[in-house]
């Protein structure tokens, strides 16, 4: 990276999910830095499944010195889970962390010495003799006890869990978008305005380069593309302007529904329009389309007096991510007793700033000819 700082991190291409419930088709990777200079320190460690990786890869990039610091930016077990690892092998480190962190610290560990820790707040600094760690707060980025690192020698800024992506570090294609997307609504959207405060400290610096926890080092074009985008996303503003169809469906006939209402939402120039399966797509995928685009439009078959649980779990996420500033139409379908649509209604009436458009569309167990024109008007109320 620099002549001064080492990337010592692993990859864990064979795990399947990440935080048990997010699909990882090309695995993760926890990133971990190293700063050699008069002083030496560690920038976070690792999941405990690739531990003895890592100290590998530390030992070898120390080249036969001994680490004085270990900094631990974020204390969530993917990237704290190697502490006490370190600890074992470095006794006389300390570890260098938010006082919340080194609280948490305790709870994941009972047997955590807190005798050798350092708690540094908003502005303190750590000299390591030519090169500095100023560090930043960064609350509910994506948890309360996280620090972001500042090294204006190196113009290099350690970001924690922010303009990180899944993948492994090095994944081909490099997309950094499709996959830092997912991850930020999934794991950071409900936190936009925590990580707006994050992006105007941020700004002040003249940054050269981003480590991240996960994901690639961004630099140049990428690094600029990445401040961009974080700035849309923070805001809960539309980075596509266009319609996402999501839909339920128990035995197909909603799903027909949905993709002729797709179909005329482009017919009508509705810019890009995305179906989503609730039912068998990737949950997380169909919540970054959401984000992404202005509109959306929830299709789902009435179930026990409700909404077919998948609608109804991604309406629930939806609400848990903090979803606004959209608009938003309903499609239900019931055979003797439609409750779909109060049932969606209900959950997105409480979300900000989201208007829900008429008419609601009624389709009786299956789509007949006469429904066409009740799915045009309800495309023309939603792009008007």
């Amino acid at each position: 990276m620099t002549n001064k700082i080492k990337y010592i991190g692993t990859d864990d291409p064979e795990l399947e999910l990440f935080e048990s419930q997010y699909d990882l088709p090309e695995g993760m990777c926890y990133n971990s830095y190293l700063i050699l200079d008069e002083k030496v320190a560690v920038m976070d460690s690792v999941d405990k499944r690739k531990t003895d990786e890592w100290l590998d890869n530390l030992e070898k990039a120390l080249a036969g010195r001994k680490p004085d610091y270990l900094v631990v930016q974020h204390y969530e077990p993917d990237h704290s889970g190697s502490v006490g690892a370190f600890r074992a092998r470095y006794p006389e480190a300390v570890i260098v962390a938010s006082a919340k962190a080194l609280q948490f610290a305790a709870q994941f560990d009972e047997k955590f010495d807190a005798s050798l820790t350092k708690a540094v707040k908003e502005g303190d600094v750590l000299s390591l003799g030519q090169t500095t760690l100023q560090f930043i707060t960064a609350p509910m980025v994506h948890w309360p006890e996280v620090i972001m690192t500042w090294c204006p020698e190196e113009k290099v800024f350690f970001s924690a869990d922010a303009f990180g992506k899944f993948g492994v570090k090095d994944a081909e294609p490099d997309d950094w978008a499709c996959e830092a997307r997912r991850y930020y609504f999934n794991i950071c959207g409900k936190y936009g305005a925590p990580v707006s405060t994050v992006l105007k400290k941020a700004a002040k610096f003249d940054i050269e380069t981003i480590c991240p926890l996960h994901g690639p080092i961004l630099t140049g074009e990428k690094m600029t593309e990445a401040l961009r985008l974080y700035g849309i996303w923070s805001k809960y503003d539309v980075e596509t302007e266009g319609v996402l169809v999501a839909h339920a469906s128990i035995h197909g006939n909603t799903a027909k529904v949905a993709e002729c209402l797709a179909e005329i939402l482009k017919a009508k120039g509705a810019g890009k329009v995305a179906v989503t399966d609730l039912c068998r797509d990737d949950m997380a995928e169909a919540i970054e389309d959401a984000f992404r685009m202005n509109r959306l439009v929830v299709c789902a078959s009435s179930y026990d007096g409700d909404v077919f649980p998948p609608m109804h779990f991604f309406l629930w996420k939806l609400q848990l991510k903090a979803y606004q500033n959209r608009t938003v139409a309903i499609v239900e379908n019931g055979s003797w007793a439609p409750s779909a649509g109060k049932a969606m209604k209900a959950l997105l009436e409480p979300m900000k700033n989201v208007k829900i458009v008429e008419p609601m569309v009624t389709i009786k167990s299956s789509m007949k000819e006469a429904d066409v024109a009740q799915l045009e008007a309800l495309a023309d109320a939603l792009l008007s």
